[in-house]
């Protein structure tokens, strides 16, 4: 068996939501010490770590940008062309300066070098980091290789569970 003929499974790691809250946790302990002027979420992603780093570290501004990037499921699933859905109120973001910018995961690092080019000074931090995206980030927890799957707990449950609307 070759490294395409695996199934994502088979090469995945898999992350409980009681993981995932402590990864978080330990995100924010990371960016501890710095006077963060709000939290940005990269939806979807990002909204969960985001709203744990910014009770930890007491921060009451929170906003969202939305960027499409990943189009199916599993073996199908890829990086289309990025789609800015959603931004952040002007008025706060500036040039990101002080804007603490949180998602998940890093993969290949496309979305967030799209999100640092919109806002420089911001600071970026993952919970989970691939090697094509680490550079992208200041702040990640958890390294994993680059052809890892990680399976998020709301993707998940005894299989996994399509999504109401739509298929991404």
């Amino acid at each position: 068996m070759t490294d395409s003929d695996r199934l994502p499974h088979e090469k995945g790691f898999h992350v409980s939501w009681d993981q995932l809250h402590r990864d978080a946790r330990a995100l924010a302990w990371r960016l501890d010490g710095t006077e963060w002027r709000a939290v940005v979420a990269v939806t979807r992603g990002g909204m969960v770590p985001a709203m744990i780093v910014a009770r930890e570290l007491d921060i009451r501004t929170i906003d969202t940008i939305s960027v499409r990037s990943y189009r199916g499921v599993a073996t199908t699933a890829g990086q289309g062309d990025l789609e800015v859905l959603k931004e952040p109120d002007a008025a706060l973001m500036g040039d990101g300066e002080g804007i603490l910018v949180v998602d998940d995961l890093v993969d290949s690092g496309r979305t967030l070098e799209l999100i640092r080019a919109m806002y420089p000074k911001a600071h970026f931090a993952t919970v989970y980091a691939k090697p094509k995206g680490k550079p992208i980030v200041q702040s990640y927890v958890t390294e994993v290789s680059q052809d890892t799957w990680i399976f998020f707990p709301w993707d998940m449950a005894l299989q996994y569970v399509r999504p109401y609307r739509g298929d991404d």
